[in-house]
């Protein structure tokens, strides 16, 4: 499937071609499982703790770093993608438009260091649990519905290969 994933880096240090491919090879994967079948576009902003924390303020009224944020363009069910989106792909661009995320590369290392594992598996994490917000997925309430996006995450991780022990 042909994705357009848009990734923006804040700072230009911090863009290189691993991470790129890194962030398209999670986002791609989750569509895939979860099955999304239409050509979706999705925009991927890798920030720090300062530009996350801008964002979240702005958008959440929460002053306060975070690790990833999602911004569903429309609300589907978990676990239920639909068949028929026709009526909500875009007309100019041909693709459905998912939504918006972004992340803090500064607190995806510093929570690596602290969990004890590499920056790539809690950035696939950080993208994993995003993109799953916007089909749908949250966990909010300590129910069923956090259940079901955990369970979601760790299969997405082992199927990856990057689970808790990378």
């Amino acid at each position: 499937m042909k994705h357009k994933i848009i990734l923006r880096y804040a700072n230009r240090k911090d863009r290189s071609l691993a991470l790129t491919a890194h962030l398209h090879r999670c986002i791609a994967a989750v569509l895939e499982e979860e099955g999304v079948h239409v050509p979706c576009e999705i925009n991927v902003l890798v920030t720090d703790d300062a530009g996350i924390r801008a964002i979240n303020h702005a958008a959440r009224s929460v002053d306060s770093e975070t690790d990833v944020l999602s911004f569903p363009m429309f609300h589907y069910t978990a676990g239920k993608f639909p068949r028929d989106v026709q009526v909500d792909i875009d007309r100019q661009t041909g693709l459905l438009p998912l939504g918006d995320m972004a992340i803090s590369l500064e607190r995806a290392r510093d929570q690596a260091k602290r969990f004890g594992h590499s920056t790539r598996r809690e950035i696939g994490y950080l993208t994993v649990h995003s993109v799953l917000h916007l089909l749908g997925y949250d966990h909010l309430d300590e129910g069923e519905m956090k259940t079901q996006m955990r369970i979601r995450e760790e299969y997405m991780m082992k199927k990856m290969n990057l689970g808790r022990d990378k």
